[in-house]
């Protein structure tokens, strides 16, 4: 059996609806009571609290690890999670990092992140470290003002990363869980080309067929918004990358092409797949 957290979201669905089809009896697991992808038995537990992942965790051989936003502040203690899945008989753990461990080391989120991953490393558990980029689904951000006025608002128009489909993410994950080759692997996960936020708009408005006007903010109004959703410590590091990446952070990474043996998605095809949530 294998656990996935963060199973009502952009990259626990795709992951949990790839594990269910490769046969994989799946428990999934999210803060508040949700509908949870079909084909697994569904948890309410709160990772803040370790303990309480122990139902979810008996019996599991593997654990998908996604923090949310509040677990990246630097009160939080993720590392007590590693150590109730060991304790609970799992065997592997896959850890959604990010790209930023690398590129921007000195972040005090990325510190923390990078902490988390020698956890990871230490625990006598086999183990798969995923690190994307930005992701396509922040595209969601937008879904309101391009629903109500056919609006993009966002910073740094003209500066763009090689964003993914969290689908991809997903489905790279569901591979380190279940495929032996992965184990100790480290994967960069990006998608297929650099794109800027105004070119997102223009992928939205060729989705939608009708127009969509790209207004851009300052970086204190992206961040007001951000820490709606995300420590201000996180928001900050973010907003660094989005403004002036670094050439690591335009690199477009092989790593899904090497583990899915296919390209990765563009933004095109994500914004296709979720024309509803902004329609």
């Amino acid at each position: 059996m294998i656990v996935v957290t963060g199973a009502t979201g952009n990259i626990g669905r795709p992951l949990t609806e790839a594990l269910v089809r490769a046969g994989q009896e799946v428990t999934t697991v999210s803060r508040h009571a949700a509908a949870a992808p079909s084909g697994g038995r569904h948890v309410v537990a709160d990772l803040a609290e370790p303990a309480g992942l122990a139902p979810a965790l008996a019996g599991a051989k593997a654990l998908f690890l996604l923090l949310s936003g509040d677990l990246h502040a630097a009160v939080a203690n993720p590392a007590e999670i590693i150590g109730q899945a060991a304790a609970s008989g799992v065997r592997r753990v896959v850890l959604l990092s990010t790209l930023g461990v690398a590129t921007r080391p000195f972040g005090a989120t990325r510190i923390a992140m990078r902490e988390l991953e020698d956890v990871v490393r230490g625990s006598g558990l086999d183990w798969a470290i995923l690190r994307p980029g930005g992701f396509a689904s922040n595209a969601l951000w937008w879904a309101e003002s391009v629903r109500s006025q056919r609006v993009v608002a966002a910073p740094f128009g003209d500066t763009g990363v090689p964003i993914i489909d969290p689908a991809d993410i997903g489905e790279v994950a569901a591979s380190c869980l279940v495929d032996d080759r992965h184990l100790g692997a480290v994967y960069e996960l990006t998608g297929p080309a650099v794109i800027t936020p105004r070119e997102q708009a223009a992928a939205l408005a060729e989705a939608l067929g009708s127009p969509v006007r790209f207004r851009e903010l300052t970086r204190a109004e992206a961040k007001a918004g951000m820490v709606q959703s995300m420590p201000a410590e996180l928001a900050d590091d973010t907003l660094d990358i989005l403004s002036s990446p670094s050439p690591a952070e335009l690199r477009v990474s092989p790593d899904v092409e090497q583990v899915l043996g296919r390209a990765p998605r563009s933004f095109a095809v994500w914004a296709a797949r979720n024309v509803a949530a902004f329609r």
